[in-house]
């Protein structure tokens, strides 16, 4: 049971697991979370998965919502006198819907959600009055994620007019997140960075279990590469975080210098899935190179490069 009066919270803990946890929950929320953003403002143009999600964040920093308007809402959307206002939609509408924006006042900044285009993309809304900028958070959004802890430690790539950048570093620091500005000239390479990341990864998992699907092995057999994958992405995390290149965590056969192991792969490949061939070489290869990075090559890397070249050779003379 919680009870608030004028000057003071007082709980009486209750004897159950699961009671406990709901008057902790209660406690934090009236007393112990902080409220950096108190008092601001703000709309969102675009209430999906992203717009919907940074909404809840800020409300739970102590920010009020004023307004949320979808595709049929934008033409009417006015947010004069407000602090903020947020624009989550697809990048090949964003020029559109800010030329859209802008024939009302809006916001004394508003900051669009994407990662490949600049905060150009408002340049509409900055001739009406608004200081642009960006906010896009690095974090894949599968569903909205209305918990402000998700928040927490995800970058926020920041470009646009002073005023603009200030506030989304101001936000980025409320919610216990990471920010640094990422110039109109990096955004389309950051923004390709990112689809390595997540989409690139996903892609070569998906892969992995064609080839399960392929040989007749059981779901479990993915459910082990999705394990795999995520003990390689903590390899990952420690090396950067000790300050090593991510290339030093690389570990398999290719990374070994395993070159054997290699040519097997590369023969079963030619013989049940060929089509796979390109992608494995090229994978092979771009792995070498980040283990240069990491922490160099050794005699064994040598060979395996050098398998990858006559393999190479076989392919193009095949072709031709």
């Amino acid at each position: 049971m919680v009870a608030a009066g004028p000057s003071h919270v007082k709980i009486v803990i209750l004897q159950t697991a699961e009671s406990k946890g709901i008057v902790a929950t209660c406690y934090r929320s009236l007393v112990g979370a902080p409220l950096p953003l108190r008092g601001l403002t703000f709309s969102v143009a675009g209430p999906g998965r992203v717009g919907a999600s940074l909404a809840a964040w800020l409300e739970a920093r102590g920010a009020r919502r004023i307004a949320a308007a979808g595709r049929e809402g934008l033409p009417e959307l006015s947010t004069a006198g407000q602090d903020l206002l947020l624009v989550a939609v697809p990048d090949p509408v964003l020029p559109a819907v800010a030329a859209e924006l802008a024939r009302h006042p809006q916001a004394a900044v508003v900051l669009h959600t994407s990662g490949n285009l600049d905060a150009g993309a408002l340049a509409p809304l900055r001739a009406t009055g608004s200081a642009i900028g960006t906010l896009h958070p690095l974090k894949a959004f599968p569903h909205p994620l209305p918990d402000p802890e998700q928040a927490s430690g995800v970058f926020f790539a920041v470009d646009g007019d002073p005023p603009a950048r200030d506030l989304a570093f101001r936000l980025a620091a409320a919610w216990g997140a990471e920010a640094a500005l990422v110039p109109a000239s990096a955004r389309s390479l950051y923004h390709f960075a990112a689809t390595l990341a997540a989409g690139g990864v996903v892609t070569l998992l998906a892969a992995a279990e064609e080839i399960a699907e392929r040989l007749g092995l059981p779901p479990a057999v993915t459910r082990g590469y999705l394990e795999l994958c995520r003990g390689a992405v903590a390899g990952a995390t420690e090396a950067h975080r000790e300050g090593r290149p991510l290339g030093s965590a690389l570990t398999g056969p290719v990374a070994r210098g395993d070159r054997e192991t290699m040519q097997r792969h590369l023969a079963i490949l030619r013989e049940l899935m060929p089509e796979k061939l390109p992608l494995t070489i090229a994978l092979a290869r771009e792995t070498l190179h980040q283990r240069e990075r990491g922490s160099g090559l050794e005699p064994g890397h040598r060979e395996v490069l050098e398998e990858l070249d006559e393999h190479g050779r076989a392919r193009t003379s095949t072709d031709d």
